[in-house]
C-alpha cells in the first residue's frame, strides 16, 4: 500500500504530496522511502515552484514510528528521516505545510522544515519525544532559527502542545483559518497571488539566499545531534524504558541514568 499521493497542481507548478497511511499519517519506514523517492524525483523538475505537504483525514500526521525509535533500529531510522531534510535543503524548492489537527513529533519536524505552515484551528503542535525520554534532532536545530531560542527550549524540554494560534503569535505559523476548506482556499489563493507570478528559478535562489544560514547550521550539527542520539542517548536506560513504556502501554518508571 502506498502511503503518500503526489499530485501535480497549477500545470507542472505544484507538486501536492499528502500523507496518507489510513490512520495518523505514521512516518515510518515505508512513508520515509517514499518521501524521499519523490523528493529525489524533483530534482530534475525545472518547472516546479512550490512543494506542498498535508495530512489525509483529520490530522497532519502523528510523528515518526515509536516502534522504529527503539536501540536496534534507531540508527537507520533517524538516518532516512533526516536524509529528507538534506535533500529539501538541496532541492531549495519553496514549500508549505497544511496542517489540520495533530502534528506531532516528525510530523511537526517536516512542517517546521517547511518555507511556510498554514494551518487550521483544528492544529495542535508538539514535539513529545522527551516524554518518551528522548529529544528532536531537526526540532533542536530549526526551532531555534524559525521562532528564538527561549521559545524553543519552552517547546523542545516541556513537549507541550500548542494551538494554531498560539503557534502564529510566536511567527512560527504563517496564517490560521477556520477550517480545513477555508484553509485550502487561503493557500490556493497564496500559490495564485505570490508564487506562481514568479520564476522557478529565481524562487529557488531566494530559498537558498534566505536559507544560507540555516543551511550551514543544519548541516553542520544534525549529523552531531544524530550521533549524540544514537551513540549517547539510546545507551541510558531511561530512553529505552521510554520507548518501551510507550510500546507497552504504560507509565513509565525512571531510573535518572
Amino acid at each position: 500500500m502506498e502511503k503518500i499521493k503526489l499530485n501535480y497542481l497549477y500545470g507542472q507548478s505544484v507538486a501536492q504530496i499528502i500523507l496518507d497511511d489510513g490512520k495518523g499519517n505514521v512516518l515510518d519506514h515505508v512513508m520515509m522511502e517514499e518521501l524521499q523517492a519523490t523528493l529525489n524525483s524533483f530534482s530534475d523538475k525545472n518547472d516546479l515552484k512550490l512543494i506542498t505537504f498535508e495530512g489525509a483525514g483529520k490530522h497532519f500526521s502523528f510523528g515518526a514510528s515509536v516502534e522504529e525509535h527503539q536501540k536496534d533500529m534507531a540508527a537507520t531510522m533517524l538516518k532516512s528521516f533526516h536524509q529528507l531534510f538534506f535533500t529539501l535543503r538541496t532541492l531549495a524548492i519553496p514549500t508549505l505545510a497544511k496542517i489540520s489537527g495533530q502534528c506531532l513529533g516528525g510530523g511537526m519536524e517536516l512542517a517546521i522544515m517547511c518555507n511556510f505552515i498554514y494551518a487550521d484551528k483544528t492544529a495542535k503542535l508538539c514535539q513529545p519525544e522527551i516524554v518518551l525520554g528522548v529529544f528532536p534532532p531537526p526540532a533542536s536545530i530549526i526551532l531555534a532559527e524559525k521562532i528564538g531560542l527561549a521559545r524553543a527550549e519552552e517547546l523542545i524540554i516541556t513537549g507541550k502542545a500548542i494551538t494554531a494560534e498560539a503557534g502564529k503569535s510566536i511567527g512560527l505559523i504563517n496564517e490560521v483559518y477556520d477550517d480545513k476548506a477555508s484553509l485550502s482556499d487561503g493557500v490556493s489563493k497564496f500559490i495564485e497571488e505570490q508564487i506562481l507570478p514568479k520564476s522557478a528559478s529565481s524562487l529557488r535562489f531566494a530559498v537558498k539566499a534566505c536559507r544560507i544560514k540555516f543551511n550551514h547550521i543544519l548541516g553542520n550539527f544534525l549529523p552531531m545531534l544524530e550521533q549524540q542520539y544514537v551513540g549517547e542517548l539510546m545507551n541510558t536506560k531511561d530512553a529505552n524504558e521510554g520507548i518501551a513504556s510507550f510500546i507497552e502501554k504504560r507509565q513509565p518508571v525512571w531510573q535518572n541514568t
